[in-house]
């Protein structure tokens, strides 16, 4: 059983919703962005999403674009990225970390190396969203494998017939995107959301949780109503990057969490 696995377990058992929090690695810099993640765990967070900074970021909107452009540009790398989550663990070693990214820095490191560097330094699931089930062997198989969790993303368009695919070998929990586009382009709408969620789940037995297009406390509630949990990762993207105080950043994540707890 993964640290994932471990929390959706104790959630379900307190008949609780997760709510999981997404940051860049090393926005604005390696120290204020290990102080944000060293304490989301006490701002509520369930499930810790830490964005790898890539150059092509496709599937991301501006606000995570150029929160991926200043961690790159402070000299953050997929190394660097994984010392992070080393820090973390130093003094937390049960919260959960899914390294959420593109496939090429993994392809460049090579996949055998990526896979023990990520379980050595506490990294419990990946989310590659540039990895397509048909692409399984690459990377998916041999992460489970690893004993990571692989979650993989279903989305609006992700149909009956293409969704076992998509379930196929997914664990940890399923991703649902709640929006067609990119992250922060529009708001998630508990009324659509909610159908998808149980159709989903009427085909596997893991969490569903939903992310993009959730930015406010109201918003986290409707939709860890109507799913497992709720993902935010923009609205919080953006304190970091308008220069709020760590801090600062964290008592606006606690009204997020607390949201999605309410229910």
């Amino acid at each position: 059983m993964t640290r994932i696995d471990a929390k959706f377990a104790a959630l379900k058992s307190q008949g609780k919703k997760a709510f999981v929090a997404y940051i860049m690695a090393g926005d604005p810099d390696f120290d204020t962005s290990l102080d944000v993640v060293k304490g989301l765990p006490g701002a509520g967070v369930d499930v810790i999403e830490l964005g790898l900074p890539f150059t092509d970021p496709m599937a991301d909107g501006p606000t995570i674009q150029l929160a991926g452009q200043r961690a790159l540009d402070a000299g953050m790398t997929l190394e660097r990225t994984l010392e992070l989550a080393r820090r973390f663990r130093e003094t937390d070693g049960t919260t959960p970390i899914v390294l959420m990214g593109y496939y090429n820095p993994i392809y460049n490191r090579g996949v055998d190396q990526f896979l023990r560097d990520a379980s050595a330094a506490g990294i419990d699931g990946l989310i590659v969203v540039d990895l397509p089930p048909e692409e399984d062997d690459e990377l998916c198989i041999p992460a489970q494998e690893a004993g990571l969790n692989f979650i993989r993303l279903a989305t609006p368009t992700t149909d009956d017939k293409r969704l076992p695919r998509v379930l196929r070998n997914t664990s940890g929990f399923v991703y649902y995107v709640s929006i067609t586009g990119i992250t922060g382009a529009a708001e998630a709408q508990a009324t659509d959301v909610g159908p998808e969620v149980a159709r989903i789940k009427s085909a596997t037995d893991l969490p569903v949780i939903v992310g993009f297009g959730i930015n406010t406390p109201e918003k986290s509630r409707a939709i860890a109503s109507v799913a497992d949990g709720a993902v935010v990762g923009s609205a919080i993207v953006s304190q970091i990057g308008a220069g709020k105080p760590v801090g600062e950043v964290l008592d606006f994540v606690k009204t997020l969490s607390d949201g999605a707890h309410s229910v």
